[in-house]
């Protein structure tokens, strides 16, 4: 069997039969390195002065991908998250490309050595009780898109699941009756089913009864043409009710709210009522638990409990008296 060498047919094999026929990666996987490729070839062609075709894999060194990388954050801006994900793509086509052209291990050995870049952990955002309520007010719910965005909030925010999953729901995967629950096929094709409560419940079965005559919408949340509700609208959706409610609650001022957060929300919900964080982990549809942590780093309610239950330290009060003025001059000179 003859070895493969060039690097369009390796890309091509890499997308065609490692990512999509053995591995079956899903849609945003594959945008995802499709997008970091399309990055890595223009740069290639204007360094090198070679059309993406006529490249191989000895003109992709590790310096020249480092190179990239470090372009992409002082060119387009790039914080280290988004650096650290086109390297995953990266190092993912080069694991493949060691199988298929292993007379250059040494090359990809030193690609696959390039560490990825550290970056602060900020605490994660989540919205508190009045905030929630304050948000869900503000909806319409005698138009039909304020319906629609009230089923989606609440939806949202009650049972986690993530925006893809959200916009993915169709009227088939919800159960309204005894055991009522909707049931999704999240990340890693991992399917789970997420009860809802009874508010919810209502909620959607207001929404689904407020459709219009004729064929049963296939989304559960369409958009106004009737098709799959995309990111960006969901994003405004979220954002126009919030900047609403900040006229009511004026915490939400200080707090940028996505989709995502909602998803947060239901956790922090879910872990100031007492509930296991390996339950959550699998209400949320996590891989490993440890990814449930974000949670107990983020919970202020539950370290204040904790100091609650701790002794003060008995130091005698004192009045804080300054130094001499002179010897203060003098020390710091």
């Amino acid at each position: 069997m003859k070895t493969i060498t060039t690097l369009a047919s390796l890309l091509e094999g890499f997308f065609t039969q490692r990512l999509m026929a053995q591995r079956r990666a899903s849609p945003h996987t594959i945008a995802a390195y499709r997008d970091t490729f399309r990055l890595l070839l223009r740069f290639a062609e204007k360094r090198l002065c070679r059309a993406p075709s006529e490249l191989t894999l000895a003109d992709l060194p590790a310096p020249f991908v480092a190179a990239f990388l470090d372009d992409l954050e002082t060119t387009r801006s790039n914080g280290a998250r988004s650096r650290n994900l086109r390297l995953a793509g990266i190092r993912s086509f080069f694991r493949y490309a060691a199988l298929e052209a292993p007379e250059h291990s040494a090359l990809i050995q030193r690609v696959l050595a390039i560490p990825r870049k550290r970056h602060t952990r900020a605490l994660i955002d989540f919205l508190v009780r009045p905030e929630i309520e304050a948000m869900l007010a503000v909806a319409d719910r005698t138009t039909w898109i304020g319906q629609r965005d009230h089923a989606f909030l609440l939806t949202a925010v009650q049972t986690g699941l993530r925006l893809s999953e959200l916009t993915g729901l169709c009227h088939e995967h919800v159960a309204l009756g005894v055991g009522a629950h909707v049931r999704c096929e999240g990340k890693g094709r991992k399917e789970r089913c997420t009860p809802l409560t009874k508010s919810t419940v209502t909620a959607l079965r207001r929404w689904i009864d407020h459709q219009p005559d004729g064929p049963e919408p296939k989304f559960l949340f369409p958009s106004a043409n009737g098709g799959q509700l995309s990111a960006d609208a969901a994003q405004a959706l979220v954002s126009r009710h919030v900047a609403s409610a900040r006229a009511t609650c004026a915490s939400l001022t200080k707090k940028r709210v996505t989709p995502h957060v909602l998803r947060h929300t239901a956790a922090m919900e879910l872990l100031q009522a007492g509930v296991d964080r390996a339950l959550i982990a699998i209400w949320l549809g996590h891989e490993s638990v440890e990814t449930t942590q974000i949670y107990l780093d983020a919970n202020l309610a539950l370290k204040e409990e904790i100091l609650a239950k701790t002794r003060p330290i008995k130091s005698p009060p004192g009045r804080y008296r300054p130094g001499d003025r002179l010897l203060n001059f003098l020390k710091g000179l």
